[in-house]
């Protein structure tokens, strides 16, 4: 009986300390986004131009244009003009696009579904590949498939993903042309009814097979590109884990008792060398929503990242703090997740206690 109650009391504690570290992981996230905000709120004040006359052009009314500073509140302290932004942007207030000319949450709507699509492909691309090509240049290091698998990373992580943009282009849509090289449907093909705003699953709901193969084929190619750094770190973060796990005496004991060398790979070293990745590979799927300014550029892509980067060519201060902030989010939710999936992944952590 003492035994159960001093196992029922260290299961108690460490689920206090799973909640307390959760509790502080949350609060640092929210300051980061106070912190984030304030950032962007400065930077589109200290923009050169005329916030109000920008918004609603050169030839309106002086006094019209007045009336919108008075609205905005650009005759007030800095304190007060923060105050009055941050309490809309809670509310999904985040002004009227120059851009589009309709609200910037709307425009986000949207086009963001858009950019998820990519992303979500490319993290999956990322995640398969990255393992794959770890696992393999871990089983054959020192050998010519590893020698070229790290070549083949290195070349990933030091070329900009404009580069591979450009080659894949050349090589898929124009010497093999097999793959559309930019838009997101064919122009012949309808758009299908906007459920999550992800064409593929759209019309994977609809049923329409022929719009889920279009919509592949014209994602396919941004999505690999946009993958490609992330493999390469993947692969030779878990390649060099795997390495070293190699000769760990557990290791060691299950090719002495004849395991097959791939289960042993992929079942007991595997997990363990992936907790030293999971963190690149998550930061890499945040970063993708900002890296894919460029990609999506270049291939037409009618994503959020494009949209931002009209927004910031035409001084789009409204649409384009809405962005950031946005993506400033996306990169604490993905850290928070990290840590979630590091601390099951590791029972070391899940046992540390907060502050350790």
């Amino acid at each position: 009986m003492p035994d159960d109650s001093d196992d029922l009391v260290k299961s108690i504690e460490r689920r206090l300390v799973m909640l307390l570290r959760i509790v502080k992981q949350v609060f640092s996230y929210v300051l980061v986004l106070l912190g984030l905000s304030i950032l962007i709120f400065i930077i589109v004040r200290v923009m050169p131009g005329d916030t109000a006359r920008l918004a609603l052009g050169a030839r309106t009314p002086e006094a019209t244009v007045e009336a919108l500073r008075e609205e905005m509140h650009l005759h007030d302290p800095l304190y007060k003009q923060y105050y009055y932004w941050i309490t809309n942007a809670l509310k999904g207030d985040f002004g009227t696009s120059i851009i589009s000319k309709r609200p910037v949450l709307e425009d986000i709507k949207s086009y963001f579904p858009a950019t998820l699509e990519l992303v979500v492909l490319s993290a999956v691309i990322m995640v398969i590949f990255g393992i794959l090509l770890g696992v393999l240049s871990a089983k054959y290091s020192g050998k010519w498939q590893d020698a070229a698998i790290r070549i083949f990373s290195y070349l990933g992580v030091v070329s900009p993903a404009f580069l591979w943009a450009v080659l894949a282009m050349l090589l898929f849509a124009y010497i093999i042309p097999i793959l559309p090289s930019s838009g997101r449907i064919s122009e012949f093909m309808l758009s299908p009814a906007k459920i999550t705003g992800m064409y593929t699953i759209d019309y994977l709901l609809e049923g329409n097979i022929k719009g889920v193969a279009d919509s592949l084929k014209h994602i396919i190619m941004p999505a690999v590109v946009l993958s490609f750094a992330g493999i390469s770190q993947a692969a030779r973060i878990i390649r060099s884990s795997m390495t070293q796990n190699m000769d760990k005496p557990y290791a060691l004991a299950e090719h002495a008792y004849g395991i097959p060398e791939n289960k042993i790979l992929f079942k007991y070293l595997l997990k363990p060398s992936l907790n030293s990745s999971v963190s690149v590979m998550s930061l890499n799927i945040a970063a993708m929503v900002g890296g894919a300014f460029i990609v999506e550029q270049i291939f037409n892509y009618p994503g959020l990242s494009r949209y931002c980067l009209q927004a910031m060519l035409n001084k789009d201060v409204f649409s384009v703090s809405a962005v950031v902030l946005l993506m400033g989010v996306v990169f604490v939710v993905m850290n928070f997740l990290t840590d979630l999936l590091i601390t099951f992944l590791d029972p070391r952590v899940r046992y540390t206690k907060v502050g350790e």
